[in-house]
């Protein structure tokens, strides 16, 4: 029994440094958090909701100064702490439905940059077009960091892209129209011309 004890130790020790290099190794993600605050009469008796989005293409252009984003809605993902597995779900259904994101009729959501001002030291002035549930509108947001890692946030309204905010108990508990989205892309992911 002592032997056998002292083999899956020697092997634990033997594999162990492995596990951490490919711990360590793995790269982050690029990721867009957005956050839903609620409102109305009985929000004392809701909670607000954080849903995240990978990135999973773009382009970097740092000698034009130009980037492009998208993220696949049917990735968004509600992880909302404090709720159970059951509500979870059903906001996230809610949310890629036809009501909110309708991932059927709009697969992606896109950026694509008309103007970038260096305002200091990795630190710019993003202006460009979002394309979100079949709707373009112009989003100026402030970003710091480069090459490797860019970060930011943006306030948009749903209903200047048609998505009427989720409204329950007539109206008395629903999501506020201004959504807070942070940002924070690595350049390594993007397609880059630097």
């Amino acid at each position: 029994m002592l032997r056998s004890r002292c083999v899956v130790l020697a092997l634990l020790i033997a594999v162990a440094p492995a596990i951490h290099t490919q711990v360590q190794t793995s790269a982050p993600k690029s990721v867009i958090t957005v956050h839903v605050r609620k409102s109305g009469l009985f929000s004392a008796f809701a909670h607000d909701h954080v849903v995240t989005a990978p990135v999973t293409s773009g382009a970097l252009d740092t000698k034009a100064m130009t980037v492009q984003i998208t993220v696949p809605t049917r990735q968004m993902k509600v992880v909302d702490p404090g709720v159970s597995e059951k509500e979870r779900t059903e906001i996230q259904e809610t949310m890629l439905g036809p009501k909110v994101l309708n991932v059927e009729k709009y697969p992606e959501i896109r950026f694509a940059s008309s103007h970038v001002e260096l305002l200091g030291p990795q630190h710019y002035r993003v202006t460009g077009k979002l394309q979100l549930h079949g709707a373009n509108r112009e989003l100026t947001f402030e970003v710091t960091g480069g090459p490797e890692q860019y970060q930011g946030k943006a306030r948009l309204k749903q209903t200047e892209f048609g998505i009427e905010p989720v409204a329950v108990a007539g109206g008395t508990v629903k999501v506020k129209d201004e959504l807070e989205i942070e940002f924070n892309v690595f350049g390594s992911e993007l397609a880059s011309n630097r």
